[in-house]
């Protein structure tokens, strides 16, 4: 059997099983609660996204897509108790969280984090982490209440015209050693760990936002910004940020998503602006400090 039969009939598992998984959980009362249809994603998890394309931000003279590093997300799976967990990601202004943490903690939708993760942005964004336990629907009615008193864009995205991604794809993979996927512009590319992470007890998933994320926007002809998180195993943490500072590559944040996590990880978020290929050779450098290795496809 040739490699291209063995990766079709993977991927075509895969999908199965994710369908399957997502056939298994109804998420129709979510998707009234949050206003939008989510997409299922590996490990039985379902995901909804709320791009910030009203936000106009920017790292010097790049205008930042929300692709990039302005997507808003909340992430549910069924539980081994019959409940529904939820984590995500919300990207905030600073005078949008109060509100928005009041309403969650109304709710019972618990902060796990705030803090940056670009540096130097015009104007200032934050990035608020969340997990809630208990019935799916009502988890989606508080974070759909809570993004109300923001100007987070509700209402489900119109179809549109997919961006062109003026990026050489093939190149920055084979750098990389890990192959992406085009999404809104940008080049995104998944590595999840190799251990199995838990949250009081309850298996993370990769897809819930404990892979790491690295991805790719294009500026001038063969140039592009990067950003993303690494997520660390402690004793992996200081070998890659000399790996990234040795490539070009600033080190934007280090902190944690998750409060009661074994094995114990960090998530460090980074930035570059340089040729694509050299950036993506970077960051393979620093994929190469941890027990993360190469040749993955993005899920």
């Amino acid at each position: 059997m040739s490699n291209l039969t063995m990766h079709t009939m993977l991927a075509a598992l895969t999908l199965a099983a994710a369908t399957s998984l997502h056939a298994q959980a109804d998420w129709t009362a979510v998707d009234k609660a949050l206003g939008r249809s989510g997409a299922a994603q590996a490990g039985g998890v379902y995901k909804y996204s709320f791009p910030r394309g009203d936000l106009e931000v920017s790292v010097g003279a790049t205008r930042i897509r929300p692709a990039l590093a302005l997507g808003s997300w909340v992430a549910f799976k069924r539980t081994s108790d019959g409940k529904s967990l939820a984590m995500g990601d919300l990207v905030l202004m600073p005078d949008e969280m109060p509100a928005v943490m009041s309403r969650l903690q109304q709710g019972g939708v618990e902060q796990m984090a705030v803090h940056n993760h670009l540096a130097g942005e015009t104007p200032h964004v934050v990035y608020m982490h969340i997990m809630g336990k208990g019935d799916a629907e009502a988890i989606g009615r508080t974070i759909h209440d809570a993004l109300s008193t923001t100007k987070t864009p509700l209402a489900a995205p119109p179809a549109v015209m997919p961006l062109r991604l003026d990026l050489d794809t093939v190149g920055v993979a084979a750098a990389l050693g890990v192959a992406g996927k085009g999404s809104g512009g940008v080049y995104q590319v998944s590595v999840p760990r190799p251990e199995t992470i838990r949250e009081n007890g309850e298996e993370i998933p990769p897809s819930m936002g404990v892979a790491t994320a690295i991805n790719f926007q294009p500026t001038t002809t063969g140039r592009a910004v990067t950003t993303g998180d690494f997520v660390l195993l402690p004793n992996e943490v200081n070998p890659v940020i000399r790996a990234l500072r040795a490539n070009g590559i600033a080190v934007t944040a280090l902190h944690t998503h998750l409060l009661m996590d074994q094995p114990h990880v960090l998530f460090m978020h980074f930035w570059g602006d340089d040729d694509a290929l050299k950036l993506a050779r970077g960051l393979r450098a620093a994929l190469d400090a941890t027990a993360m290795t190469a040749g993955r496809s993005t899920k």
